[in-house]
């Protein structure tokens, strides 16, 4: 069994904490040691991607300490015994089984004799199922027409994976010819989300997905009844082209308002819902199941990589480390997700969810308060719109923000352009590799307002192209990546108690239930 520690009270770390400032990124990155850096310092993931930190603050010495932190901190033990089932969410006192969804390796997890591997696989087969009767024509409108629209309706882990990895994909699909139905998402409760999108939906051949766990979600609740009035409106049954995705006790699993239910359980949280029924009944429809199951597998084969003792054959861990030192050691507050991918464009937003949801905790796992800074702030935009933005605080901002960049060899669709003796590709490329040069080495100026101080550091995922599969290990790799700083924050990465105090207030002010600054708010905005 593992042992749960913080982090201040280990030997490893208090040896790690006497190596701060151990390199200087500026000297380490310039010249032939820049290049013998990039050659060095690379771990390979899934799926031909590649985990390249050579931009890091980090060395031989500084890495043989995050090796013994990871040893006495047991993650690979802690890893271990989450994918075979021990109660990892002290909070809800909850096992913790997404990697279970995408065919985890380890044993089956058998829960009230429900073999969870299999009810995660029926889900998905169900799905599938699903999704082929209608592409087929086999489950139509009350006119006997296909569907060519899919609508999420969702919030918070229900809407933000799921709508990160459709974009990702969405021309991807279409270039390839397996573009099925066209997706699109509702989540916000202002009204105006969802009026927009039926607005430009064409609600007789749409299908709804709603998508909550208790089934008493108010946002998802509020925007299904506007989605339903605006189906009745048409002269449309709603019962006819809507699915729900909840739980087996929830009051929508068993309600006649549906076409069709799939089911989640509570081993799942929101934010790594996307291998589940969550994202498994949406992305099967619009890019159908055989698209969905290889996202899953590139998935599971990072998985795979993440259980590696040896943080340089681990890169999930090993990113996880560096981010420990980057944050603990260094004293950095945020980090930045810089994916040089316009179909990537949703994923930092997915990202500051599943990483700030999980490890924005001031205590420890046991309700004990933390002495210790653990989840850093993450934001981010795609590159290179992201260079004409927020860069400048980056590159000459009083704050040091670590950099995390992704990047692909080739783009998704084959259609380019030669301007100037380089393709668009090239130069979206070309780009992402000076800017962790600069980043880095920065520019030396009499001029302080053009003088780069350098010394930001940078690690970069790539690969050949942003496909399923490599979409798939990417996803599991932040996922794995927050586990691993949960376990060594030792806190709990799988509850979300700080999401309610404000849906309790808003419900009061709901009911007229206020006094004080809360009235004196409410009253202002006319409630």
């Amino acid at each position: 069994m593992a042992t749960w520690n913080n982090l201040d009270t280990l030997a490893s770390y208090k040896k790690l904490a006497g190596l701060k400032n151990h390199v200087d990124i500026k000297e380490a990155m310039s010249g032939e040691n820049g290049a013998t850096r990039v050659a060095k310092y690379s771990a390979p993931m899934a799926e031909g991607l590649s985990f390249n930190y050579a931009a890091k603050q980090v060395d031989d010495t500084v890495l043989a300490a995050l090796a013994e932190l990871a040893e006495e901190s047991q993650l690979a033990d802690k890893f271990e015994e989450l994918y075979n089932g021990a109660v990892i969410n002290t909070g809800e006192k909850r096992l913790v089984l997404h990697h279970l969804a995408r065919r985890q390796l380890g044993k089956d997890v058998v829960v009230d004799g429900v073999n969870k591997r299999d009810f995660y696989v029926s889900q998905q087969q169900k799905a599938a199922d699903f999704a082929n009767k209608v592409h087929a024509g086999e489950i139509t409108n009350a006119a006997g027409e296909k569907f060519t629209t899919v609508v999420q309706i969702g919030i918070g882990g229900s809407d933000l994976g799921p709508r990160a990895l459709y974009i990702a994909l969405e021309n991807w699909a279409k270039e390839n010819g397996v573009a099925k139905m066209e997706a699109k998402f509702i989540s916000n409760v202002d009204p105006d989300d969802a009026a927009a999108v039926l607005k430009s939906t064409d609600l007789a051949h749409a299908l709804f997905i709603v998508v909550s766990k208790s089934g008493t979600t108010l946002e998802t609740l509020t925007n299904e009844a506007f989605v339903k009035d605006a189906l009745t409106k048409a002269g449309l049954n709603p019962a006819n082209h809507m699915l729900a995705v909840t739980s087996e006790t929830s009051p929508l699993a068993k309600s006649d308002d549906y076409l069709e239910a799939f089911f989640m359980d509570d081993f799942i949280g929101g934010r790594y819902s996307s291998s589940s029924a969550v994202g498994g009944v949406v992305l099967s429809l619009a890019f159908g199941p055989e698209i969905f199951a290889r996202i899953l597998n590139g998935a599971a084969e990072e998985d795979k990589l993440a259980a590696n003792k040896n943080i340089l054959e681990n890169p999930d861990m090993l990113d996880a480390l560096i981010g420990v030192y980057e944050r603990n050691v260094q004293e950095y507050p945020s980090t930045a997700v810089l994916p040089y991918s316009q179909a990537l464009s949703r994923f930092p937003a997915h990202l500051q969810q599943c990483d700030m949801e999980s490890n924005g905790k001031s205590v420890n796992r046991f309700g004990e308060p933390v002495n210790y800074v653990t989840g850093p702030t993450i934001f981010g935009e795609p590159g290179t719109n992201g260079q004409h933005s927020f860069y400048q605080l980056l590159h000459q901002g009083t704050d040091i923000v670590p950099l995390q960049f992704v990047g692909f060899k080739n783009s998704q669709i084959g259609m380019d352009v030669v301007i100037e003796d380089s393709t668009s590709q090239q130069k979206l490329c070309a780009n992402v590799a000076a800017q962790i040069v600069a980043f880095a080495c920065g520019k030396k100026d009499e001029n302080l307002n053009k003088n780069f101080e350098g010394g930001r550091p940078s690690s970069i995922i790539i690969g050949e192209q942003l496909t399923p599969e490599s979409l798939g290990a990417l996803l599991a790799h932040f996922e794995n990546k927050i586990m691993f700083q949960g376990f060594l924050w030792n806190v709990n990465s799988f509850d979300q108690e700080g999401v309610q105090l404000g849906k309790i207030l808003a419900k009061r002010v709901l009911a007229h239930d206020t006094d004080g600054a809360l009235k004196s708010y409410s009253d202002l905005l006319n409630i």
